[in-house]
């Protein structure tokens, strides 16, 4: 059932007139611990039309913060049911660090609950935030720069590796 949901989502959110609107939601939910990738969306839309680059980095940005930041929320909400896991490595390694450690939440699989975490740990709302932006901003960046200057054949000759 959820695997259905989510190849109908993607298969409106690929409509060629939602582009950046499509960045955006993919960027939002897949910020929140859904598993899905966001980059393929902003390459898309990037290849497809390069005077895009900027608006698709900056929207995928605002997404993927938000996203992180209903993390957050989450997560603050959440503290009350889990306090005894406070005695957690993690947790002393976000305290101690505080909300820089945000800067982190673009990391595959651990980003999310990190924002999570930093919630739960009412880490100071907005710096949390501004650190989660510059993060993801520098991921989108990194990730769709390198993706569009790689040769398309590259990408084929991976693909095809993989199956």
């Amino acid at each position: 059932m959820i695997e259905s949901a989510i190849a109908w989502l993607l298969s409106v959110l690929a409509a060629p007139q939602v582009g950046l609107t499509s960045v955006f939601l993919v960027s939002l939910i897949s910020a929140t611990l859904v598993p899905l990738g966001s980059e393929p969306a902003v390459f898309a839309v990037v290849k497809a039309n390069p005077a895009l680059f900027w608006a698709a980095i900056g929207v995928a940005t605002i997404g993927n913060t938000l996203g992180g930041a209903i993390d957050y929320w989450m997560g603050y909400q959440a503290k009350r049911s889990f306090a005894r896991e406070r005695q957690s490595r993690w947790f002393h390694w976000l305290e101690r660090y505080g909300a820089k450690t945000m800067l982190l939440s673009w990391l595959p699989g651990i980003g999310d609950p990190l924002c999570t975490l930093g919630g739960w740990l009412h880490l100071p709302f907005w710096p949390s935030i501004a650190y989660m932006a510059i993060g993801k901003l520098l991921r989108y960046l990194t990730m769709t720069t390198l993706l569009l200057y790689v040769p398309d054949g590259f990408w084929r000759s991976i693909a095809h590796l993989l199956g």
